[in-house]
């Protein structure tokens, strides 16, 4: 048999509740008196630890039980042991304290810096009107004119240019008509106005330098993007 004890509530009292009880099996059978040499000190911290790899029937335990000195220096690691466990408790305690306040800063750090949504920020409303704009694809020029949009977040309306499809359009700001150095890019499905075909995106054009660039507008069914020149200013 070995040494299995569980850890309810009240462990300390059961350990010593067990020690009593060897104690008085002893008196009772007669054996009051210690027998054997008092086990080293090795022997009694595992004692007072309950390690497992000690078998009650074990005579140094039945001793240990019965000999003044043994229950007082057994008594006395106990209370090492229950010391260290309460620092050790009170190190983890501090360190899972540390970690989460760590955590809770850097995710309001976090929250600070991060840019916030484009419903908390102001956004300028601007149109762009396509209806008798050239429709030219590739890397031919654009005949749109004197169309220009600032570096905030802008909620765009774009007229489409006349028999433009109904359906989903994709809406980009890009730096060449290549479709390189994409600067912004949401779609949007097509709505009737009228006699037009409408598209309404917002596009976060913040980073965007000032300087030239490019409008394009494609279809979901299309290969190919239709590019007009655009000035941000």
């Amino acid at each position: 048999m070995r040494l299995s004890w569980t850890w309810p509530s009240r462990a300390e009292d059961r350990f010593e509740s067990w020690l009593a009880q060897r104690h008085e099996e002893r008196v009772l059978a007669g054996e009051s008196t210690p027998v054997g040499p008092c086990p080293d000190d090795a022997f009694l911290k595992d004692l007072a630890r309950r390690a497992k790899r000690i078998a009650l029937s074990d005579p140094r335990v039945a001793h240990a039980a019965n000999c003044p000195t043994c229950m007082s220096r057994l008594l006395v690691f106990r209370q090492e042991n229950r010391s260290r466990r309460r620092k050790l408790t009170l190190v983890t305690a501090v360190v899972l304290c540390s970690v989460i306040g760590a955590v809770v800063i850097l995710v309001a750090r976090y929250g600070m810096h991060r840019p916030l949504p484009s419903a908390n920020l102001a956004v300028v409303s601007e149109a762009v009107n396509l209806w008798d704009a050239g429709t030219i694809r590739g890397n031919q020029p654009g005949s749109l004119q004197a169309v220009s949009l600032p570096p905030a977040v802008v909620r765009l309306t774009i007229i489409l240019p006349r028999f433009s499809p109904p359906g989903q359009y994709a809406v980009a700001v890009t730096k060449d008509q290549n479709g390189n150095g994409v600067v912004a890019q949401r779609s949007s499905p097509a709505t009737i106005n009228g006699d037009h075909e409408s598209i309404s995106v917002e596009l976060d054009l913040r980073a965007a330098k000032a300087g030239a660039y490019f409008l394009a507008t494609t279809h979901e069914q299309d290969q190919a993007s239709y590019y007009y020149p655009l000035q941000i200013k």
